[in-house]
Order: structure tokens, then sequence, then C-alpha cells
């Protein structure tokens, strides 16, 4: 659910100052995979550039570890924030690739979500419009934990899912501190999350291999702060609060499309039926 939407505006450092920066495996490729790299190494491989292979994200051995040591815990991010002050802004682009961002304050309700589970997306609902993987005979998989929180109808041949991607399995964080936010929580407090986000919009170019042929705008939040939180949150089943740093330059979708996300976030849930692997 959006909260608040700022303005559109620059963010971030360049390339050789960056922790984090989008970019293809080999630039001479023209369509080389396409990694979010952490510290130079690939973190996730994403969606390819074509927009019309499969929706992705695939934890690579580059994600090993948060952005937690890069910058000092903010007191206002331990409860809900309901304004952005220029010391968040100013803390967080430091880790952003330079770019145009749009940043949204946002509440979430996670769910965690295992590879293959009765939530997986990737074995349900993309299924449903790629079918599986022609090699492998496989659905794609993400390698990793990660949460599901909100989805909703763009229009009958669109629909937007929203993912957050922690940079580590919720069996790495600090239990001790899990723990805190758990206390936390159930006092009534509503922390808040950071994120780099993207929108991915994918389609297969024919319907051949589709019992649900679609776009699919995948919205996805890579944890910056908050993995203890967002776990705390998914056991309890209660909201937290996310700002979310939308990158136009690195997304698969036009400036006019990621436009559209708060509008489209701002809509009841609705839910897609699925008809894929186990369903």
């Amino acid at each position: 659910m959006l909260l608040t939407q700022m303005p559109r505006r620059r963010l971030g450092v360049p390339e050789n100052e960056g922790t984090l920066r989008f970019a293809k495996a080999d630039s001479r490729v023209p369509f080389s995979k396409r990694y979010l790299f952490l510290e130079g190494t690939p973190a996730f491989e994403l969606s390819l550039w074509c927009g019309t292979c499969p929706f992705l994200f695939e934890r690579k051995d580059g994600a090993n570890g948060t952005l937690s040591r890069e910058r000092e815990r903010l007191s206002e991010l331990e409860g809900p924030l309901d304004s952005v002050s220029a010391d968040i802004i100013q803390s967080f682009g430091s880790l952003l690739p330079i770019g145009d961002y749009l940043p949204l304050l946002l509440e979430v309700r996670p769910q965690l979500v295992a590879p293959t589970d009765e939530r997986d997306y990737f074995t349900h609902e993309q299924v449903d419009t790629w079918g599986v993987d022609s090699f492998w005979g496989l659905p794609e998989n993400p390698r990793s934990f990660y949460y599901r929180t909100f989805e909703t109808e763009v229009d009958p041949n669109e629909h937007l899912y929203e993912f957050i991607v922690p940079m580590v399995p919720p069996g790495w964080n600090d239990q001790h501190r899990v723990s805190y936010y758990l206390d936390l929580m159930r006092g009534g407090t509503v922390p808040t999350a950071v994120a780099l986000s993207t929108l991915d919009i994918c389609q297969p170019a024919t319907d051949v291999e589709s019992i649900d042929y679609y776009a699919h705008w995948g919205l996805t939040h890579f944890l910056l702060d908050g993995h203890h939180k967002v776990q705390a949150a998914a056991e309890l089943g209660v909201p937290l609060r996310l700002l979310a740093f939308v990158s136009l330059d690195d997304s698969l979708a036009r400036p006019e499309e990621v436009a559209r996300v708060p509008e489209l976030l701002s809509r009841p849930s609705r839910p897609r039926p699925t008809r894929g692997l186990g369903r």
C-alpha cells in the first residue's frame, strides 16, 4: 500500500565508488546476462534485457552479506517513518548506483516464500505463462528465500507482482535481533526497512507455452536495511513500512510505466488465479 510518493530525483554515486550497481556480465555482448552487483561481484541474476524471457531474480555467490556495515543505524527507522529526511536520503543515496529514482514510502505485509512451495511465483504464476525451462524441464529457481507482499491487476492482460528480496537467507539473520523486533512489533511499533527497487515488465514473444498469456510486472525490492525487521513482520503476519528507491534507469520498463507504480500500489489487492504446477 502506498503511503507517500516523493518527487523523482537524481541519487547515487559513480560506479567506481558505489557498493551496488546494475550491469551486464559482458558489456560487449548485446543481450549478455543482467546482474545486480554487490561490491563488484554478481549478487543476483535478473530478467534478461529482451523482455520476452521470464522475470527473474536468482541469487548468486555475491549475495553473501547485508549492507548494514556500510552506514550508521538511523534511529528514525526503528519506528514508522512518516516523512523522509535529508539524512535518510543521504545515508542510502551513497549506496545506490547513480541514476534517477522514484522514492516511495510503502506499507507492506511480507510472507516468506521458499522455492517450489505453495506461494512460489516461479513454480505457479510464471509457469502458467512461460511453461518450464525448455532445457532443464523445470521452472526457474530463485535459489533464495524471498517475500511476497502484494499483487494486483494492471489490466486484464497485465498483472503486478511485488517481492522483497533479502541479500542473505533469513537463516543467516541474528536471531537475537529478530527477537528484538518481534517484541517491538508485538508492542505495536511498526519499523521501517529500506530497499533498492526495480520494475521489470516481461511477456513471452508468443503464447505457445502459455495457459495464461499476459505481461508480468515484477516490482522487486532488494533490501538495503531491515533484514531482521522483515523476518519478524513475516513471522507475526503484521505490516511494516518500506522506503523503496525505484530505479528508472535500471528497470526493464519505460519511465511512464514506472510512474504508474504508485497508483497501482494504491489499488486493492487482486490475486490472479493460477493453474501451474501443484495448483
